[in-house]
């Protein structure tokens, strides 16, 4: 084997001895015989296409002289129809009172019918266009294009082309109309495709009438184009849009027959109608298929001639070829290794070094060559701990490579990965060591970016202020979990799985051993990870009625390839507290806007009962003086009796205008008033509710208060919602069987001389529940209640107008003797008898809140 590879290239190297310019010739040689055969191929080529576009060109010339030839003969038809029927209306006009001459006249146009077949109908038109005569005669007095489905279209077009020849004096035209016709009707065949030709009759310059001649598009081709030209030609009529309106024979064309078209010209008023011609297949040409054949079957021969002698070369080159390969295979492969590679003898000199590992080092093959360790290309610091590295991979302590730095010639280093193996020759013994190093520079970069960005996500998701956690499918394990999962639910996964609704619950998993089934559904883990929607719910974890949690979940694909489930879990706690909060707020607005309706329907009903109650006390009253004045033994006991109900009446009206002042929306009014009055308004607004539970209310004012300047609408809101806790806090503790026995709700009025300067002092108590000591810290906050219908706004808005005033509202409990339970509580209230300087902002900033009285915990 050896001997035959010597050989090969012994010959491949003498062949590149030989000189260039017998290569030249040997392929010239090669190539003459096929280039005379291109070269003869591309002549006849040319001639035959040659000659086939002069037998095109002639037929197209002839398809043209006989297309012009057959429009011809069209055109002079129809002038010479058109010019026989002006003077067949000329005749008409003439002999209209002349019965003999124009039954002559219509004999005439009977021939002139009878003589042209493309002609399907004349009528003769009076000057109301009515049907005169027509020819053919109708059948049954009726005419075949009056029953057709396009009748109205006929007779739409017949009446345009008699308006355009009456206007224009000339013959005009109508459009083609197509007409749907039965199949295996012959004589209904020719008319699918109509059209008229209007010739008005004038007489003394008037029109008297009108001659109209229905055209049969089919007929045209029919009768008038000569019969040896149908038999070399097929003629056919197009209408608008490329719509075939007649054509002389079914017979097809080829895909590669002439064609020509040209338009029938009838004039400005004529219809728009094209004239095509296409060519039938033409005889065979025996004499050009024969040439081409003969000239075919050579180029074969010689093709064939030509294939064996390349045949021969093909072998010849081949092993030529094979030379060439064989002794550039080697040094190609290595050059074209991107590994450098290097082989040491058993003194660890360098005995060959590729091109890879010359590039990777920047010295040249020749300057490695004879070098012993520490080489050139090692760093000068690394040089001890590098020939340790080598000597322990020459002992075959390092089957994984050993990795280094290379300093090349410029300076620059790169990271490298190098793997030693012993070099064995054909006997079996080691004559040194092939080393091959790798640069790992880049791989090396990217594991450390990669391991960079991986701590910067983690400590991203360690930031968040969500749950994130990953479980497998299969096995139910936590994969992963950032702090703010571990600070909630622990480090197992049983957080995860109750977030989940316990879809995941490990009793549940099955274990398969195929990789791609989903253990909880028995799905392809594909049919899972192909949607890209995140699931997103509300839940609250059972046992924990204190959180609510916004889950998103959806399946990945883990690092190790198995499905698993990511969680995220966002505390939205907060935000629901704040829409219940908010859900509530718009309950108690909702309840505000009822109540402040209500005031106004209590104001208007006020207004309204006024008048009707003044009204009966005037006639009690007129009454009661009319039986006084006369000697009735009745009035004795009619009039006392008509004395109360006016005075009841009075009494009603005065606590309706006390309810009208109390809901009256007004601006805020800041005057000198007495408490006193203030107080008894209080009172009788109050009193009615009082009586209606079966409650009394006493009022004790002291004689010595003077006025004080205050608004009295705004201090009188403050005491009726008072006066009316005290009320529902004594039906708590005294149901109504026994509040005979019940306790007056007391209201008195004073002044508070421990203070400087005095002050007036008003207190309302009662004899209730009291109020509860969690209650009471926090009952003048808004929106705080204890009633199931309260808003929580009547304290808080009774403070503020108190405040406003600059005074000062507050409550305290009673105790019993024992100090073992509460028996009542007392509001008391403190304003300044000096002028206060209230404004009219500070007032209306209370007044603004003046839509709720009885929504106070109490």
């Amino acid at each position: 084997m050896a001997t035959g590879n010597s050989l090969q290239v012994k010959l491949y190297e003498a062949f590149k001895r030989m000189p260039s310019i017998r290569r030249f010739i040997g392929s010239r040689l090669v190539y003459t015989p096929l280039m005379a055969i291109v070269i003869f191929l591309v002549v006849m080529a040319i001639i035959l296409g040659t000659l086939q576009v002069q037998e095109r060109q002639q037929q197209e010339g002839s398809l043209f002289r006989e297309l012009s030839l057959v429009k011809q003969r069209i055109q002079l038809r129809f002038i010479n129809n058109s010019e026989a029927l002006q003077s067949f209306s000329r005749d008409l006009a003439q002999t209209q009172n002349d019965r003999a001459g124009r039954d002559k006249v219509l004999a005439q146009i009977e021939s002139f019918v009878l003589g042209n077949p493309e002609i399907l109908q004349l009528i003769w038109l009076n000057d109301n266009e009515w049907r005169q005569w027509m020819v053919p005669p109708p059948a049954r007095n009726h005419e075949w294009f009056d029953i057709v489905p396009q009748a109205t279209d006929i007779d739409r077009e017949l009446k345009k082309a008699l308006f355009l020849s009456r206007e224009t004096n000339r013959p005009a035209y109508s459009q083609v109309i197509s007409i749907t016709v039965p199949k295996d009707d012959p004589i209904m065949s020719e008319r699918q495709s109509v059209f008229w030709e209007v010739i008005s009759i004038f007489k003394d310059g008037e029109a008297t009438g009108a001659l109209a001649v229905m055209y049969s598009s089919q007929g045209i081709l029919q009768y008038i184009i000569p019969p040896e030209l149908k038999s070399q030609h097929r003629y056919s009529l197009i209408g608008k849009d490329n719509r075939v309106l007649a054509i002389s024979s079914d017979r097809d064309t080829p895909t590669r027959s002439l064609s020509n078209e040209t338009s029938l010209d009838f004039g400005a008023l004529g219809p728009n109608i094209m004239l095509r011609v296409d060519t039938y297949p033409p005889p065979t040409d025996l004499t050009f298929r024969m040439l081409l054949g003969v000239v075919i079957g050579l180029s074969a021969f010689v093709v064939w001639s030509l294939w064996s002698v390349l045949k021969q070369m093909q072998v010849r080159q081949l092993t030529e070829a094979n030379l060439r390969t064989e002794s550039s295979f080697r040094r190609v492969l290595e050059d074209s290794m991107p590994v450098g590679i290097r082989a040491h003898d058993m003194e660890k000199r360098i005995t060959y070094v590729n091109r890879s590992f010359s590039e990777m080092t920047g010295w040249a093959q020749e300057e490695l060559l004879g070098l012993k360790p520490p080489f050139p290309f090692w760093p000068a610091e690394l040089h001890e701990e590098l020939m340790q590295k080598m000597a322990g991979a020459l002992e075959g302590n390092a089957k994984n490579g050993i990795e280094g730095t290379i300093q090349r010639k410029n300076g620059t280093r790169i990271a490298t990965r190098t793997f030693i193996a012993p070099l064995i020759n054909d006997k079996g013994q080691q004559t040194g060591w092939v080393t091959s190093v790798i640069d790992i520079s880049e791989p090396k970069k990217i594991r450390e970016e990669l391991s960079a960005t991986q701590e910067r996500f983690v400590t991203v998701l360690e930031g968040l202020d969500a749950a994130v956690s990953v479980v497998s499918i299969e096995t139910g394990e936590l994969l992963f979990a950032n702090r703010y999962y571990r600070e909630r639910f622990g480090d197992t996964a049983k957080g995860h799985i109750d977030l989940t609704g316990h879809e995941m619950d490990p009793s549940s998993i099955f274990h398969f051993e195929g990789d791609n089934v989903d253990a909880l559904a028995g799905l392809p883990a594909s049919a899972l990870k192909q949607s890209n929607e995140i699931e997103s719910e509300e839940i609250q974890l059972r046992g924990d009625t204190t959180h609510w949690y916004e889950v998103r979940r959806r399946y990945i694909s883990w690092v190790d390839g198995h499905l698993a489930q990511l969680l995220i879990a966002t505390d939205i706690t907060l935000r629901k507290n704040t829409e219940e909060l908010a859900r509530q707020q718009e309950e108690r607005m909702q309840f505000t806007s009822r109540l402040t309706t209500m005031g106004e329907m209590a104001s208007s009903l006020a207004h309204e009962l006024n008048q009707p109650l003044s009204a009966i006390s005037n006639y009690c009253m007129g009454i009661a003086k009319r039986l006084s004045s006369t000697q009735n033994p009745l009035s004795n006991e009619l009039v006392p009796a008509l004395e109360k109900a006016s005075d009841q009446a009075h009494r009603a009206g005065t606590i309706i205008s006390r309810i009208r002042s109390f809901v009256k929306r007004s601006e805020p009014q800041s005057k000198l008033c007495s408490i006193g009055d203030i107080i008894a308004d209080s009172v009788g607004l109050v009193e009615i509710e009082a009586n209606r539970h079966r409650l009394k209310i006493i009022s004790e004012i002291a004689p010595d208060i003077p006025q004080v300047e205050l608004d009295p609408v705004l201090i009188q809101q403050v005491l009726v919602n008072l006066l009316k806790n005290s009320l529902d806090s004594l039906r708590e503790v005294y149901p109504l069987s026994s509040r005979w026995s019940a306790p007056p709700v007391k209201i008195s009025a004073d002044l508070e001389t421990s203070t400087f300067p005095s002050m007036l002092r008003i207190r309302v108590t009662d004899a209730g529940a009291g109020i509860a000591e969690s209650v009471l810290n926090r009952m003048f906050e808004p929106f705080f209640s204890t009633k199931s219908d309260g808003m929580g706004m009547g304290l808080n808005i009774c403070r503020s107008i108190i405040e406003s005033h600059h005074g000062r509202l507050w409550a305290k409990n009673h105790m019993d003797t024992e100090h073992t339970r509460l028996v009542g509580c007392t509001f008391t209230i403190l304003l300044p008898l000096e002028s206060n300087q209230i404004t009219k902002a500070s007032i209306g900033n209370s007044n603004e809140h003046e839509q709720s009285t009885e929504n106070n915990p109490g």
